[in-house]
């Protein structure tokens, strides 16, 4: 079944049972609670979905008497203009009727661009939704750069997004990646505190300036080697090349990363790796965590730094 045919009963829905503590609420207050957007309850109400209770139909305005079932049933979603479903290799690490982490290998894009409008992560997941037949569009929740490897956390449906983003804002959703930089970073671990704004003279490059997005990057040596030093790095906020930038801007720029003054000498890409990601799932109240390993590329500049 393609998307866009689905039957009414196969729309993403969510179900609760109301209790005493609800006993006088207005369906309304209730949805609220369960962080049910009123921009979401207006998509509800005018592009197909539904709420019921007890089974039938119901207004917002509906009061609880404490006892009810309750089932919202969302819209179905449409693919972005211009995004074209690719059948193309899709690393999926996790899966559930919510949430998907999959792996993105280096050189593939997040999103499509411009100059590549085919190929990226975004075109692969939108093709395996078609096969599968989900209607929904894609929510990336944790974005990488396209020569950036590692794991990615993306949300099926756009009212889990919401849910994840809010997370995020309130640090529950954990990112942690390994890099190889260029030269003998001093300390064994430390943190750059430096807002990242966009270069006035580009319109890709970022740089650390006054003006500038709160930035923070907290980092940790695993091994100096000959010529760069391996670390660990983790996220507290999420700026576009925020870990490029935050390390070139210490002299200590990643290898292979030639827009922020790495070199190719070694590793034809930005040396930086998602290892590992964590964060509170909202719908299944549960923590999720979850590693892969560095690729080849990076491992073997390693192995070229012990000798």
């Amino acid at each position: 079944m393609k998307a866009g045919t689905e039957s009414p009963d196969s729309r993403f829905k969510l179900e609760w049972t109301a209790g005493k503590r609800d006993q006088g609420k207005l369906l309304r207050e209730f949805l609220a609670e369960k962080e049910i957007s009123r921009a979401s309850l207006t998509d509800i109400k005018f592009n197909g979905g539904s709420i019921r209770v007890n089974s039938g139909e119901a207004t917002v305005r509906y009061r609880l008497g404490g006892t009810e079932h309750i089932e919202v049933r969302f819209p179905h979603e449409e693919l972005s203009p211009g995004l074209v479903p690719e059948n193309l290799p899709l690393e999926i690490v996790y899966e559930d009727a919510y949430v998907m982490v999959i792996e993105k290998p280096p050189g593939m894009n997040t999103i499509p661009s411009r100059d590549r409008p085919r190929g990226s992560m975004a075109n692969a997941i939108a093709g395996y939704y078609q096969r599968i037949g989900l209607a929904s569009t894609i929510h990336i929740v944790t974005r990488l750069d396209r020569d950036t490897s590692g794991l990615m956390l993306i949300a099926k449906h756009r009212h889990v997004h919401h849910l994840l983003s809010a997370l995020q804002k309130e640090g529950k959703v954990n990112r942690y990646y390994e890099a190889i930089v260029h030269g003998p970073v001093e300390k064994d671990r430390g943190f750059i505190d430096a807002p990242i704004g966009r270069k006035d003279t580009s319109i890709i490059e970022r740089e650390v300036r006054d003006d500038g997005q709160y930035a923070y990057t907290g980092y940790k040596v695993i091994e100096r080697l000959q010529g760069y030093t391996h670390l660990k790095l983790k996220l507290q906020t999420g700026r576009t090349h925020q870990i490029r930038v935050h390390l070139a801007h210490i002299g200590h720029p990643l290898a292979g990363d030639d827009l922020y003054g790495g070199t190719l000498v070694h590793i034809a890409r930005q040396a930086l790796h998602c290892e590992s990601l964590s964060f509170y799932h909202p719908l299944l109240d549960q923590e999720r965590y979850f590693e892969r390993a560095i690729p080849a590329d990076m491992k073997k500049l390693i192995e070229w730094g012990r000798t």
